[in-house]
């Protein structure tokens, strides 16, 4: 036990049962650790780490209302305004607009996000550190498809078009981070309505960007009519470039793979079918992508990360 001159520390000596100091007894006594406004202990909050505040109402009702702009929004053809989405797709078609079979997958992604939104607003998901840590990146990524679609609807595929998409895209990116980065194990919950919800999602508008920024570049009056195919093979080269790249920075992530792939499924049995260098491109990109998985699921810690 540490000494100063001969005695001990007043921290070391033992308290009497229900002693009390002279200072405890001051009506002006802060413990440490402790301010004016919040005079309980200061808790030690980690990533990963269960936190003993609570999620802001505030923040629960906006992701409620994020994804009912998200879902809501491509209901308002159904009720005369604007364009559907597809008609305005086939205005601007380019050799990388995917078949139309491939958008069914929006069914699977506004059902994980209603499910999402439903989950995180009970009782029990208040303190859940994960939805602390990805809720307001999310009222983001959601609400911003929702933009996405409105502005479409009544505009087209334009470059404003494109910055909402890349907004909304940037917002899925960060989410993405943190469930990779994030410490403790996810819960079944968290499995399967958070990681392949977000991973999904953050994967299908990684494709879907660069589907925008073709057709933007064609409504506004560059290309078009299969024109330049090397140049349009070369943005589905980038783009599988990146987004294995992606896969590999997120250990690995199936989740995203496995939708990433799907878009380029769906671009070569549209564009690879009209263009051998789309075709050529859009395999490639698969094959990057594919290799990425296999590298990152080598690991065991990677592979207990995504699926327990």
């Amino acid at each position: 036990m540490a000494q100063t001159n001969g005695c001990r520390r007043a921290a070391d000596v033992p308290r009497k049962q229900g002693y009390i100091s002279r200072a405890e007894q001051n009506p002006a006594y802060r413990p440490p650790g402790t301010s004016l406004r919040n005079p309980r202990p200061f808790p030690a909050i980690g990533r990963g780490m269960s936190s003993t505040f609570e999620r802001s109402l505030s923040q629960r009702l906006a992701i409620l209302l994020a994804v009912i702009i998200q879902i809501g929004a491509t209901f308002l053809p159904q009720l005369g305004l604007g364009e559907p989405i597809g008609d305005r797709s086939d205005s601007v078609r380019t050799l990388i607009t995917p078949s139309g079979w491939a958008f069914a997958i929006w069914g699977p992604l506004f059902f994980g996000s209603a499910v999402y939104a439903v989950w995180q607003i009970l009782p029990g998901q208040r303190d859940n550190t994960l939805l602390a840590q990805i809720g307001w990146p999310s009222v983001i990524a959601l609400s911003f498809q929702g933009l996405w679609a409105i502005y479409t609807q009544f505009a087209n595929l334009t470059f404003v078009s494109a910055l909402i998409i890349l907004t909304s895209l940037g917002a899925l990116l960060t989410i993405l981070n943190r469930l990779v980065s994030f410490e403790r194990p996810f819960s079944l919950a968290e499995r399967l309505i958070v990681t392949i919800t977000f991973s999904a999602l953050a994967a299908w508008l990684t494709a879907a960007s660069i589907v925008n920024i073709s057709a933007s570049l064609v409504y506004h009056g560059v290309g078009g009519s299969g024109q330049y195919p090397l140049v349009t093979a070369a943005i589905v080269a980038v783009g599988g470039v990146i987004a294995a790249i992606a896969t590999a920075r997120s250990r690995g992530n199936p989740w995203y793979a496995l939708v990433f792939c799907w878009a380029l499924l769906a671009i070569y049995f549209r564009g690879g079918q009209e263009s051998g260098a789309i075709a050529l491109a859009t395999l490639v990109s698969g094959l990057l992508v594919v290799g990425a998985v296999v590298v990152g699921l080598k690991e065991k810690a990677n592979r207990h990360h995504w699926f327990g």
